[in-house]
């Protein structure tokens, strides 16, 4: 949703009906994840998309007829399926796809939503999108970290358990279909919930500012990062020379990490890309980094000498060998990459393929699923 987030609160704020049709689980290799959104708007333009092409047509004419019905629909696309067939799902995925009807009376928690992504509030969005009584279906609840829960999906036992799986959700930054019990029974079936978790940003955290980070952190901005370039040298770390990043900030590298961790602004979800190759900013700011208790990614820029001599260095400035082997250095990829803007690329392939366990070999190459599941959480389905 946040992608078409404008143009819904748009239609919105002016009264209109919009046909909202959302990706709420993905099977196999589905082209899109769970969360993606195309719009039906009054004017009957089409905004976004849930499954880059395949399915747009047929999700289209669904939204126009539950704008017109007001009930809303959970449809299953799939290469099963006849109808996908039809409308063009080759490509080997299953997509269950809810539609509902949007506006101010249907939907008037929008404006809350929009307040906290604007604000970079963490907030979940629960929708009931299946159940055996007609009467919840699309029911939904807002679950903030810290705070009792907004609306109520029908029952204390439902809501309660939503709002766990969902501050869950919130903490890993991803959107899921969760199942339970009609009444919201652990070990149930028969209600289907989709949450969307609308988490900040993952932080990016670029260490040197060089032209290299300089393309780091455009294709960071582009995988939706916020990010943040780091030099201790006020005359190259400046927003004129890096336009894509969120903030510039001149500090020494390692003072600036430590209070970065120090006011909780560290997470499981943050990468580090040390580009400086320099020992006397990399090896403080790697002293830091590799004792950080939980973070995604921490890449070294550097030549094989260079990684070997730091190896060294930290070593004798008393890191492990466990704390080590979380480096990745020398950072990213072989592809070959010469440029900043390859090499960028190199980097932001190693991140991607750590996050979701990928083997970085070419797909054709490779055998089995291409598209590997997220890490699972409680009755996700």
């Amino acid at each position: 949703m946040r992608e078409v987030l404008p143009e819904l609160m748009e239609w919105w704020r002016a009264g209109e009906t919009i046909g909202v049709g959302t990706v709420v689980a993905t099977f196999q290799s589905a082209p899109r994840p769970a969360g993606a959104s195309m719009l039906v708007g009054p004017d009957g333009s089409a905004v976004g998309s849930v499954s880059g092409g395949c399915v747009e047509g047929a999700v289209y004419d669904l939204a126009q007829e539950v704008v017109e019905d007001g009930t809303p629909v959970l449809k299953r696309y799939g290469i099963s399926d006849e109808t996908a067939f039809s409308v063009g799902l080759t490509c080997g995925g299953i997509l269950d796809v809810y539609v509902e009807k949007v506006n101010r009376e249907t939907f008037p928690e929008l404006e809350e939503v929009a307040a906290d992504l604007e604000a970079g509030r963490p907030v979940a969005l629960a929708t009931v999108v299946e159940h055996p009584d007609p009467a919840w279906l699309g029911r939904r609840v807002l679950v903030r970290p810290d705070q009792e829960l907004s609306g109520t999906l029908g029952s204390p036992r439902a809501d309660d358990a939503v709002r766990d799986d969902a501050l869950g959700l919130l903490e890993s930054g991803h959107n899921a279909t969760l199942g339970y019990g009609p009444d919201g029974e652990r070990r149930g079936e028969g209600m289907r919930v989709f949450v969307w978790a609308f988490a900040p940003k993952p932080r990016m955290l670029v260490f040197g500012a060089i032209d290299f980070a300089a393309a780091v952190a455009r294709v960071g901005s582009f995988l939706g990062y916020h990010v943040t370039v780091c030099d201790a040298r006020p005359v190259f770390a400046t927003s004129t020379r890096f336009p894509e990043a969120d903030e510039v900030v001149v500090e020494w590298p390692h003072r600036f990490l430590e209070a970065e961790r120090e006011a909780g602004r560290i997470d499981s979800r943050t990468v580090l890309c040390v580009l400086t190759h320099d020992p006397k900013f990399d090896v403080p700011l790697l002293e830091v980094a590799l004792r950080l208790d939980d973070v995604a990614y921490i890449g070294a820029m550097g030549s094989r000498r260079t990684h070997e001599d730091r190896i060294t260095r930290l070593k004798e400035a008393g890191l492990t060998d466990d704390e080590i082997a979380r480096l990745s250095s020398p950072i990213g990829l072989d592809l070959g990459a010469r440029t900043p803007e390859e090499t960028a690329i190199s980097i932001a392939a190693e991140i991607v393929a750590g996050r979701w366990g990928g083997s970085g070999e070419p797909l054709g190459a490779t055998s089995g699923r291409i598209h590997h599941p997220r890490p699972r959480l409680g009755a996700e389905v």
